[in-house]
């Protein structure tokens, strides 16, 4: 059985509390690789043993099915026997056990079949269609029949539809995200894979091409891509760019397109190469995973395929070799690479499509609203010299030291600027605090017996927060630290531990800021807060000293749904 990290913890009671105190349909969004299918093993596992319901897994490939059902099973082995699943992919056509995992293609006219289900659970959801009567929206209109009271979880690495769009409205199926950790957070903590990114050193010029439902129209797209100077020179950049890497992942514009990559990359550098397109046979597809997995294929060709689902930890490089406008399968494709495995250190992103500069970092992705032109400066530019993309606001390239020009062009304000002309710029910010969550953190690898701390994360936008750490059960300055912190914010004395100290936080004992003050240094990793603005408010009596037991409170053992 596993041990769920701190922030799936998190993400679990995350969801419960949004299932007690609201009446919509929460979303948990974390980032691939960083472990979603945990935290929906969990909440069945505690649906049906702990509050006797039902729930159903819904899914739309194959892979996401066997994920689920593997992890149910090594999060509660006496699950086992109370796991069917409804899928025509997968042979069977189980009804009556106590969690269902089913694909969406096979059940979605089949809801009165399987009886009544308390909860349901969506994997991959940025997948359900915005409007119309898509398989989603039509299974749980019938669901809803046989129970009035169903409630929705979705669970997410991107908030955000694979075209545009995001999937939490009120109108939505889905209307609220519950919980959201970020890939820089994942990052540093060492949970998912840091990413290098390299541009192509041919530009590739995607205005000639024309849109489809929010997306560069295919057959244009691989026209554009598929000439032999662009294929030869991307296979000659693919080989010099990964002599150490072990398992490259290569995204094509179309089967013709990949087709012509591999024949490349075989004939003329004696690679070893496989594809994967969405008509190659299952046999022959499972076998080109599997040896790709094992490391007896380098480089994997294919066209929208291996995607969501796919899970090849040893992916140490992915090469996009196309453009999108869809910040959705952006993500994918470079999510690919974010597991952890042994011996790597890091993912290689090859972009030849323009994708970072399009759409950002993919720990900032910007998503274009209906009223949004597309004009504005990227927030990210691309290294002359070595390729790199790095973020726009830098005047030397961390990694080659090339010195970016000035622009030719220049005004200057009616002031003079107080920021520093070399490195160590300050930048001093002030951000309106939308939510205030709190949640003990054990640095990734230290022993059980290390002291704790309290996390503070104040979301401060949709998909933008500022952390700190407080020091209640270290000693000297820290201490001091953690006192005055406390101080500043509660009348009741300052606890020992940083389970007391979350327990107090989450039933009201503390002030929160309205407006946090952030300070950056450039060439420093993190911000840092450094003011609070707080508004006079009510503080709730001291809790009893059963609060802070060993066990979940007592609010944990009320049926959430």
């Amino acid at each position: 059985m596993f041990e769920l990290r701190p922030y799936q913890q998190e993400a679990v009671e995350s969801i419960y509390r949004h299932l007690r105190e609201r009446d919509d349909n929460p979303c948990v969004v974390i980032p691939t690789g960083g472990g979603k299918t945990p935290v929906m093993a969990t909440v069945c596992k505690d649906a049906v043993g702990r509050w006797n319901g039902r729930v159903l897994i819904l899914a739309h490939v194959k892979e996401l099915l066997e994920q689920a059902m593997n992890k149910i099973h090594e999060a509660a082995p006496d699950m086992f026997m109370k796991t069917g699943v409804y899928s025509a992919g997968l042979k069977r056509r189980d009804t009556e056990h106590p969690i269902i995992i089913a694909g969406i293609q096979s059940v979605h006219r089949r809801a009165c079949e399987l009886d009544a289900f308390d909860l349901v659970i969506i994997d991959e959801a940025h997948m359900i269609p915005p409007d119309g009567d898509g398989m989603y929206r039509t299974f749980l209109k019938d669901a809803r029949k046989v129970n009035p009271d169903l409630r929705v979880i979705g669970l997410t690495a991107t908030p955000f539809r694979t075209s545009s769009g995001m999937i939490c409205e009120p109108d939505n199926i889905l209307n609220h995200v519950c919980f959201d950790v970020g890939v820089r957070e994942l990052i540093v903590q060492g949970y998912i894979c840091p990413l290098i990114t390299k541009a192509a050193r041919e530009e590739i010029d995607t205005s000639g091409l024309h849109v489809r439902a929010g997306e560069f129209i295919s057959g244009e797209v691989e026209d554009l891509m598929d000439t032999d100077s662009l294929v030869e020179a991307a296979c000659r950049e693919i080989i010099e760019k990964t002599r150490d890497r072990k398992a490259v992942l290569i995204f094509a514009a179309g089967v013709r397109h990949g087709e012509h990559i591999a024949e490349v990359l075989r004939t003329r550098y004696g690679a070893a190469v496989g594809t994967v397109f969405g008509d190659t046979l299952n046999f022959i597809r499972d076998r080109m995973i599997s040896d790709f997995k094992a490391g007896w294929l380098k480089y994997l060709v294919n066209v929208n395929v291996l995607t969501m689902g796919f899970d090849a930890p040893n992916i140490d490089c992915v090469a996009m070799v196309r453009p999108t406008l869809s910040p959705g399968l952006y993500y994918q494709m470079v999510g690919r690479g974010f597991r952890l495995h042994e011996g790597k250190k890091d993912c290689l992103v090859l972009d030849f499509g323009g994708n970072v500069l399009r759409h950002g970092p993919v720990d900032a992705i910007r998503i274009k609203d209906s009223t949004s032109t597309g004009d504005g400066d990227a927030p990210v530019k691309v290294c002359p010299r070595c390729r790199s993309v790095i973020a726009a606001g830098y005047s030397t390239c961390p990694d080659c030291g090339y010195a970016f020009p000035l622009p030719k062009e220049q005004t200057h304000d009616a002031t003079a600027t107080s920021a520093d002309i070399l490195s160590g710029k300050v930048t001093i910010t002030d951000f309106e605090v939308k939510e205030t969550f709190y949640a003990v953190h054990q640095k990734r690898g230290a022993p059980a017996s290390a002291p704790k701390t309290m996390r503070v994360d104040y979301r401060v936008g949709f998909n933008l927060f500022h952390s700190e750490w407080i020091c209640f059960e270290h000693d000297g300055f820290a201490r001091e630290k953690a006192e005055d912190w406390w101080d500043m914010r509660s009348t009741v004395p300052c606890p020992s531990s940083s389970q007391d100290a979350v327990a107090f936080a989450n039933n009201g004992c503390l002030k929160e800021p309205q407006v946090i003050t952030v300070r950056k240094v450039s060439g420093e990793e993190f911000p840092r807060i450094i003011r609070y603005e707080f508004e006079p408010t009510s503080m709730t009596p001291i809790p009893s000293k059963e609060l802070f037991a060993k066990e979940l409170p007592d609010e944990y053992d009320d049926v959430p749904f």
